[in-house]
């Protein structure tokens, strides 16, 4: 009864806090509600990116991957920092100087309309056919478990996590549909001092659980007892082999921090460049600081369950109920909860946001007004909400989906961050380049992971078992080794789609050259010391890696 009641006690503080921040902006204008009003400060921003990339499905389904592959998985969030920095020093400056509400209308003012709807409709249907549904799942069922719903209720395990799924389902849907930006940006900034003490409870009782109360005794034992877990650099048939940090690991994590709409967002809705620089660079400092909280749990219950676990993507909810106190649980679930909320909101406020711009306002109703958009970009969020809704149950296995999420993703992540690059990099290189390199890269992206993939790692253990070989260890080797890993596909088609766009540049070549105009929407004078800042940022990711590399 205290958690529950701690629990309903922070979101409330949460809900009222985001709507006195709120009720004097202006949501009846498109920067009103889809950028709060362009008045963003550093803090909201950093916080708001913070809690809109972490969820359970990262929180969870990343401690999982260090149970099973240890320090190595840190790539996932430290080489953020650094992609975080390059779009605070070359992204943000230009989407700002254009007065951008969307990433997709880049494209179109440096390409034409169709390359952005096609790019917007393939935003939409990632986020609507596996990211918002996988968000309400994967957190219902954290909530549901630490809780105890079905029992509490008296009802069975599915009807518990339907009831789950609707409640942050609405909730999130009343801030990011009915709140706008402004209201998930101000939410999140107060989750985010939530998580971050939330998050740090759980390596501080674990390591005081295998250190006999003290913390430092602790971390002394787990490195000790495995040394070789502590390894930054990972091996063949892990997650995150080493080789894949310079090439496709760079690319999903500049695509993610610079041109996903659900993050970038956060920075174009900034008051001044200088502040959404700043909000960028605190961001990119704190992810540094996020193995603390998504990798280090992970390897604390490999030690503190003697890696005996039925499976990896139980690791972090078994360490929280082993390790956290009675009294902190329910504080804990609050903010596992927000975490929950802010990236389900997050994602659906980006929803509403191109759907709003891109397509309702530029295919069918060209002469509506602000106002209409906004009203329409609403709507469409709420059938959206509905729908993830109703597809979450559907979703099984939902703790082994956080690197499968980054493998599917790939299909409309490389495609987009190429066209992207390519149309800042040229001023000449045609309309018709980017929409067959978004298309290209999509389809072979799908012929290579979910066609040719399967058949050749069929094809090996086939033949690796005719051989005799019948060791699991053994035959996932061979699995591991008979395809690329999808991260090198990843960057093996981001350099043939971008030379396949160089070519028809070369070929038929826009006979006037683009040229970026200023809207003179916010001043983009940049912060003074924002290449210093970035630079030590980058220093420190180096060192790490350097430091923990075997």
């Amino acid at each position: 009864m205290i958690g529950i009641i701690s629990f309903v006690a922070f979101t409330s503080i949460v809900a009222i806090i985001a709507y006195l921040a709120t009720r004097s902006t202006d949501e009846k204008t498109s920067d009103g509600y889809f950028l709060g009003g362009r008045s963003l400060t550093a803090g909201v921003i950093a916080g708001s990116l913070l809690l809109t990339n972490l969820s359970t499905e990262q929180i969870v389904g990343l401690n999982g991957s260090a149970y099973k592959d240890g320090l190595s998985v840190m790539a996932w969030e430290t080489l953020a920092a650094i992609s975080i920095v390059f779009t605070a020093i070359f992204l943000l400056p230009r989407y700002l100087k254009s007065g951008l509400t969307t990433v997709p209308q880049f494209l179109e003012d440096r390409f034409d309309g169709t390359t952005k709807t096609i790019t917007s409709a393939l935003f939409l249907t990632g986020y609507v056919v596996v990211l918002l549904p996988v968000i309400l799942y994967s957190g219902s069922v954290a909530i549901s478990g630490m809780f105890n719903i079905p029992e509490m209720l008296g009802v069975s395990e599915k009807t518990g996590l339907i009831i789950c799924i609707w409640g942050i389902g609405i909730i999130g849907s009343i801030y990011a549909v009915f709140g706008g930006l402004k209201a998930v940006a101000v939410s999140d900034s107060i989750n985010a001092v939530g998580l971050l003490i939330g998050g740090m409870l759980i390596p501080v009782f674990g390591l005081m659980a295998i250190g006999d109360g003290s913390v430092f005794d602790g971390l002394d034992t787990l490195v000790s007892a495995n040394p070789e877990r502590f390894d930054s650099t990972g091996n063949k048939g892990q997650e995150v082999p080493f080789a894949t940090i310079f090439t496709g690991m760079m690319l999903v994590q500049m695509f993610y921090w610079g041109t996903n709409q659900q993050i970038i967002q956060r920075a174009l809705g900034a008051k001044n460049l200088a502040e959404g620089q700043k909000g960028l660079l605190l961001a990119s400092f704190l992810k540094i600081l996020g193995p603390l909280i998504l990798v280090l749990p992970g390897m604390i219950a490999y030690h503190y369950f003697d890696g005996n676990l039925a499976s990896s993507d139980i690791a972090y909810p078994e360490l929280v109920r082993a390790v956290l106190p009675d009294y902190l649980v329910g504080f804990f679930v609050a903010v596992l909860f927000g975490a929950i909320l802010s990236s389900f909101n997050s994602v659906l406020n980006s929803s509403v946001t191109l759907f709003g711009i891109d397509i309702y306002k530029q295919h069918i109703n060209k002469e509506a007004s602000e106002n209409t958009v906004v009203k329409y970009g609403k709507i469409f969020g709420v059938c959206l909400a509905l729908s993830a809704m109703l597809i979450a149950p559907l979703i099984a296995n939902a703790g082994s989906l956080f690197s499968y999420l980054q493998e599917i993703n790939g299909i409309y992540s490389i495609p987009i961050f190429t066209i992207i690059v390519i149309g800042y990099m040229t001023k000449r290189v045609p309309a018709i380049a980017a929409k067959i390199a978004i298309v290209a890269g999509s389809v072979m992206y799908i012929i290579s992971q979910f066609i040719m993939k399967p058949y050749f790692i069929e094809k090996a253990l086939d033949e690796a078992k005719a051989a005799g070989i019948t060791d699991a260890d053994a035959l996932h080797m061979v699995e591991t080794e008979a395809y690329p890993h999808y991260l090198h596909v990843m960057a093996i088609l981001f350099l043939l789609n971008s030379v396949l766009m160089l070519i028809i540049g070369k070929l038929k070549p826009m006979a006037t050259p683009y040229v970026q105009e200023y809207s003179k929407q916010v001043n983009i004078t940049p912060f003074k010391y924002v290449k210093q800042f970035g630079a030590i940022i980058c220093i420190i990711v180096i060192a790490i890696y350097w430091y923990f590399a075997k």
